[in-house]
């Protein structure tokens, strides 16, 4: 099959050929017919399968065949997604499959200013891009109407739902007219998501992909660490491999992100943290200097297991474990894009062994363990947990209160350098050195 044979606007399909996609992707295959025909569709497939442009397609497609009039703050497009980060990515993938046709969208994302939101939505928008807690807000200021609502997209529905969004998203599928067409995109299934369902979806049509839930192409180890100081000395270990061109390094909480990135900039490394305490500037500019690789590593909270699409990305690395395997998935997903070939590391104590057997047993496969000569654990995953754990997910501010003052302890105190601005926010190394 190609996507000649969705018939799609010339324009559509002439910027789908100038992406260089020659064939839909299974869950493509199966679901854009569907969505085209005008049903409701579920669509359960892993990161990386092509979800984005699954929705995207249709609803540009949609948007073509359009009669009438566009109407101001009156959207005929409706995407939902859990993170600004995902907003930011679907709001590129709408550009650039659209790029061929007339249309207008918006995005609507919080911690950015209402001032240019307010604005664009002062013209006539045909999609509106948006987070749930953002549109409620703009919603209950009567600057945004969704009674022209065609096409309600919900995208990474379980997430959403695992963020605490479920009311928000029930209260704006109730401002939709009740003929509408709802999409529905998920990795993952639970009795939550079947509750949603059957209030939000009528008839749906249900598109399961089966496929693994790691890509092949992704290396994956673990490596044993007795506590934070073992941590940070396998972390040193790796920054020093020269296959390592960029690396994402997953932080339990938003506060040891910061405190990590610190240490890190401290060490000489081009290093920043990303995650949600941070106002959307600061987070636009540091995933922009990520991708024109002014950054070698960023630390992050989960909110950018899912979006964050940086191809250069070499290694994730789980300084702190996930509690959930899903977010395992994504997290490593950021990895081995487009092809290449990934490396994903995790570092597990001993009272981490459940969560890491909770992602085996997800993924259908044994994570290898691995030891670094002169870095051997003294403990392994089968002895009992510690009975002072310092904190429970492993986070890493929690468990730097009780250890060493790294930057000094740390050789090669020559190596430390001041970091260029665009490496270092002056406010979070405040908070970090608390």
């Amino acid at each position: 099959m190609s996507f000649e044979n969705f018939q799609l606007h010339p324009g559509i399909l002439k910027a789908v050929q100038q992406c260089g996609y020659a064939a839909p992707t299974p869950v493509q295959s199966e679901a854009i017919p569907k969505i085209i025909a005008g049903h409701d569709v579920i669509a359960s497939a892993n990161t990386g399968t092509g979800k984005t442009a699954t929705f995207v397609l249709p609803a540009l497609q949609r948007l073509t065949k359009r009669r009438f009039k566009k109407q101001y703050g009156k959207p005929s497009v409706l995407i939902l997604t859990p993170t600004r980060e995902l907003a930011n990515q679907v709001s590129e993938a709408i550009r650039k499959y659209g790029k061929n046709i007339r249309f207008s969208s918006v995005s609507l994302v919080g911690g950015m200013p209402y001032g240019p939101q307010l604005k664009s939505l002062s013209r006539p928008v045909d999609i509106v891009v948006a987070t749930p807690g953002r549109l409620m807000d703009l919603i209950e200021r009567n600057n945004l109407n969704l009674s022209q609502v065609e096409m309600l997209v919900l995208d990474e529905a379980d997430r959403m739902l695992d963020m605490g969004f479920v009311d928000e998203v029930k209260k704006i599928a109730t401002l939709t007219p009740e003929n509408r067409q709802t999409l529905l995109f998920t990795a993952t299934w639970d009795d939550s998501l079947a509750r949603l369902v059957t209030r939000l979806l009528k008839e749906p049509e249900r598109i399961q992909i089966e496929t693994e839930p790691t890509q092949h192409n992704i290396e994956q180890r673990v490596h044993v660490a007795d506590n934070l100081d073992h941590k940070n000395r396998l972390l040193q270990h790796l920054l020093d491999d020269d296959e390592l061109t960029q690396a994402l390094i997953f932080s339990a909480t938003k506060l040891g992100a910061d405190m990590l990135a610190q240490d890190l900039i401290e060490q000489g490394h081009a290093a920043a943290a990303l995650h949600g305490d941070m106002k959307q500037g600061a987070r636009n500019r540091t995933l922009t200097n990520m991708r024109r690789g002014k950054l070698r590593l960023l630390v992050a909270t989960d909110v950018a297991a899912r979006g964050l699409d940086v191809t250069s990305i070499t290694h994730v690395i789980n300084f702190d474990i996930p509690r959930f395997a899903e977010d395992y998935v994504h997290r490593i997903g950021r990895t081995g894009r487009a092809g290449a070939q990934g490396t994903a590391i995790s570092f597990v104590s001993p009272d981490d062994r459940l969560h890491l057997e909770r992602i085996e047993r997800y993924t259908g496969q044994r994570v290898p363990q691995v030891v670094i000569p002169g870095l051997e654990p003294t403990r392994s995953l089968r002895s009992p947990p510690s009975k002072k754990r310092q904190s429970r997910r492993g986070d890493y501010s929690a468990q730097r209160k009780n250890s060493y003052d790294a930057p000094k302890q740390r050789k090669g105190g020559g190596r430390y350098q001041q970091p260029p601005p665009h490496q270092h926010n002056r406010r979070q190394s405040k908070i970090a050195g608390k």
